[in-house]
């Protein structure tokens, strides 16, 4: 099912009303929510950001159980459902002996999965829902204009997106870590949500950052987990496999959001050409690697490579099926694909070597390295040529 969202097409295919239970999770203001209204326009809905709605199922969350027993209802939309955690037994036991059918929404798994609170084993798939992809954008799709104000939908469509990033993040802040009590101090934490986005794109350095912050190591480790177990982040972990050199083993780090990455950083307006434009340039990639890698079902395992002296390639597919490098740059010359003539040497099997990058002419080096434009890297993903 593929639903028009204000003119635009959302790519993420969720299953015919009735067929199959599920969880949708995906950051705030992803657009879950108008996704399943339009989806699913005569399913019962039980929004638990209500706040009456709320209080009557975390104090007696056995009120779902009775109120369905006494309708003919067969599929119900419950949104942010990680607010009661109790609610999730009372949906199994319906799943079991009455066959009613759920979709299931959240911003934040982090309070299911810690409090070891039934996830229905395997009764519900799992589905994501991430920001704007460039192929839903379609027309509408500016380069420019997603590296600044970013990828989730009210951001943006919107003239003035820095009023709306800031609201986004103080009430993510409010709602998201202090209201489920993630953390005890919010002080550091907000210190520490600048220092994360500094990291974006980057190995993480978990003592440095401590260092800087004055807290422990360990609780700089708890505050990554903190980003992505509220997918508001997600890590990129470092190619492992068979080599002949020492490897870079740290993580990679990426805000889901770029637009969120410009306003924590404090960064002004992304220009292109500039270093803060290539970072950008990198996030985006990898939002649109992750974004086709979830809706089109492949499934695909992603890394990047590094090796000790520094030498690095951004993304690689499924064991060396594809390596993938970034360069915003509108000239990509013999320097910027270092990188990708090196990983030949250590993994000679590896599969398409391709640099994304901002030239006008798509073209391929006597090596073999596909230099592609962004329209032509989008057609080639989108098109099911990379993986």
């Amino acid at each position: 099912m593929q639903v028009v969202n204000a003119n635009i097409k959302r790519l993420l295919c969720l299953p015919d009303a009735g067929v199959e239970s599920f969880f949708l999770w995906g950051s705030r203001q992803a657009g879950k929510s108008t996704l399943l209204q339009a989806s699913y326009l005569d399913a019962r809905r039980i929004d638990l950001l209500q706040t009456e709605v709320l209080h009557r199922y975390a104090t007696a969350p056995h009120t779902l159980r009775e109120e369905l027993l006494q309708s003919e209802t067969s599929f119900v939309v419950v949104d942010e459902i990680q607010k009661v955690p109790a609610l999730l037994d009372e949906v199994h036991w319906l799943i079991e002996n009455r066959n009613v059918v759920f979709a299931l929404c959240g911003s934040s798994a982090r309070k299911l999965k810690r409090g070891h609170v039934n996830l229905l084993g395997g009764r519900a798939v799992h589905y994501e829902l991430f920001g704007f992809s460039a192929r839903e954008l379609g027309d509408s799709f500016d380069l420019e204009r997603l590296l600044n104000h970013g990828t989730l939908p009210r951001m943006y469509q919107s003239e003035r997106p820095k009023r709306l990033l800031h609201a986004y993040v103080a009430d993510y802040l409010k709602e998201e870590i202090m209201d489920e009590g993630l953390v005890r101090h919010l002080p550091p934490f907000s210190g520490f949500l600048h220092a994360a986005a500094l990291s974006d794109t980057e190995q993480v350095n978990y003592t440095n950052i401590a260092r800087e912050l004055g807290v422990s190591r360990e609780a700089i480790r708890g505050y990554f987990d903190i980003l992505c177990d509220t997918l508001i982040a997600r890590m990129l972990p470092a190619y492992r496999k068979r080599p002949k050199r020492r490897l870079s083993v740290a993580d990679k780090f990426y805000f889901h959001d770029v637009g969120v990455v410009n306003y924590l950083a404090r960064r002004g307006v992304v220009q292109s050409g500039s270093e803060l434009f290539g970072k950008a340039f990198e996030n985006w990639v990898f939002h649109e690697l992750c974004c086709y890698n979830a809706y089109r079902e492949r499934f695909a395992v992603l890394h990047y490579w590094r090796l000790s002296t520094g030498v690095e390639v951004d993304f690689i597919v499924n064991d060396m099926a594809c390596a993938i490098e970034c360069k915003s740059s509108s000239h990509v010359h013999h320097a910027h694909l270092k990188g990708l003539r090196e990983i030949k040497v250590e993994h000679p099997a590896v599969g398409r070597r391709i640099v994304v990058s901002c030239v006008p002419v798509s073209r391929k080096t006597e090596d073999g390295i596909e230099i592609l434009g962004v329209a032509d890297f989008l057609d080639a993903l989108w098109g099911g040529d990379l993986f």
